[in-house]
């Protein structure tokens, strides 16, 4: 007996030790440097003219993006090393501390844009609804995992409580006239709630009773109808109501196949507002054309389909949920930004993900991107030992 237990302590031991070897995922880091490299060149190009006609300095938006592209790979460096059971056992409270954030920014948050969003500390000014769309992640993960599976599939005693979170979260954001934010977190959530077993036949009655939320709040507001009304017909006011919409489709239609060049952008001079930022997408399609285009989308598909893989190789179901949920974010962003610039959904102000110019939304990937290849750092590689002996 002591012998057998003796053998299996030896295997246990030679298997910590091959998983303690087992380095992070480097497909998944080259994706993001590479959408980072080119995001960068893609801001200096689009911000340039904008830049030097507001704040004479053509560098002034680049310089600034570089900064915070520095903070974002120091912080993806804390969070891919800081053991991710530490954020699990954290998770509550960064969701608390992020919720009293959103409510901090209807008390005393600066608008911009016609909506009040921001919270300004000193030289700093940030939007709390990007930290929260994580923080919603982990705590989602973190309270599922501990749940037996079967729970969630009851709606009362087990899908109901999340419900509960997810719609506060959203109705905080709705009063903060940020409906691409609440848009994202509802559909995020509803996700998260999927993969972590919960019945699909719920979640549909749900996702009908937040459209029947969401599609009247797109009415309360007269910028929101009128954004509704520009995608219906952007062409019937194109010097107003439809005139960032017209701005973009002229972008992406002179790119043509291959585009105008890198750097020769003619809508980037002051045509496109927010050209290096919600809108940067047109004019990746106007110097790089089509082609550019692709290349972002399989960029995206990459990040994801290799997010999923980490997430399905995931040594236990919080980090597993927590990869799920990223990476929905990831892809939902995009979805949701070249819909906008291609005018096929009406206009959410959402920003592409590594590619437009924002501090917040950059450090804050960055750090969720550091989680994943922190999580994806305890994926047992192939041949090591299970505890039974056997090799997996």
């Amino acid at each position: 007996m002591q012998y057998v237990k003796a053998v299996e302590r030896k295997a246990r031991g030679a298997e910590k030790k091959r998983v303690r070897k087992a380095g992070i995922d480097i497909p998944f880091l080259t994706i993001v440097f590479v959408m980072l490299a080119f995001g960068l060149i893609m801001v200096f190009s689009a911000s340039a003219p904008s830049a030097f006609y507001k704040e004479g300095d053509k560098l002034y938006y680049i310089k600034r993006q570089l900064i915070w592209t520095v903070l974002g790979i120091g912080c993806m460096g804390v969070t891919m090393c800081v053991s991710y059971k530490l954020i699990k056992k954290y998770a509550s409270i960064l969701f608390i501390a992020a919720l009293a954030l959103l409510v901090l920014v209807l008390a005393i948050g600066s608008t911009g844009g016609g909506a009040q969003r921001w919270l300004e500390i000193g030289p700093i000014r940030f939007q709390p609804s990007e930290l929260a769309k994580f923080a919603l992640v982990f705590f989602f993960a973190k309270h599922m995992s501990e749940k037996p599976r079967h729970q969630i599939r009851k709606f009362v005693k087990g899908l109901l409580p999340y419900l509960f979170i997810l719609g506060l979260v959203v109705g905080i954001l709705i009063l903060q006239d940020h409906l691409s934010g609440a848009i994202i977190i509802f559909a995020t959530g509803i996700i998260m709630l999927v993969a972590g077993g919960a019945k699909i036949s719920h979640l549909g009655l749900i996702a009908l009773a937040g459209l029947a939320v969401i599609i009247p709040a797109a009415f309360l507001e007269e910028y929101r109808l009128k954004r509704l009304t520009a995608f219906l017909d952007p062409f019937a006011d194109p010097t107003d109501t439809g005139y960032q919409i017209v701005q973009g489709l002229y972008a992406i239609a002179s790119g043509g196949l291959f585009g105008l060049g890198l750097g020769q952008s003619r809508q980037k001079f002051l045509y496109i507002p927010e050209a290096h930022n919600d809108y940067i997408y047109a004019i990746i399609c106007e110097e790089l054309g089509f082609v550019g285009a692709i290349l972002v989308a399989v960029l995206f598909v990459l990040l994801i389909t290799r997010g999923v893989y980490i997430a399905m190789h995931a040594p236990d179901t919080f980090s597993s949920l927590t990869v799920f949920g990223i990476i929905a974010i990831m892809g939902l962003q995009y979805l949701i930004n070249v819909g906008v610039v291609t005018a096929s959904i009406p206009n959410t102000g959402m920003q592409l993900p590594f590619f437009s110019a924002g501090g917040t939304s950059l450090v804050v990937i960055m750090a969720a991107m550091g989680v994943v290849l922190n999580v994806s750092r305890s994926i047992k590689p192939r041949g090591t030992m299970s505890r039974e002996g056997g090799k997996k």
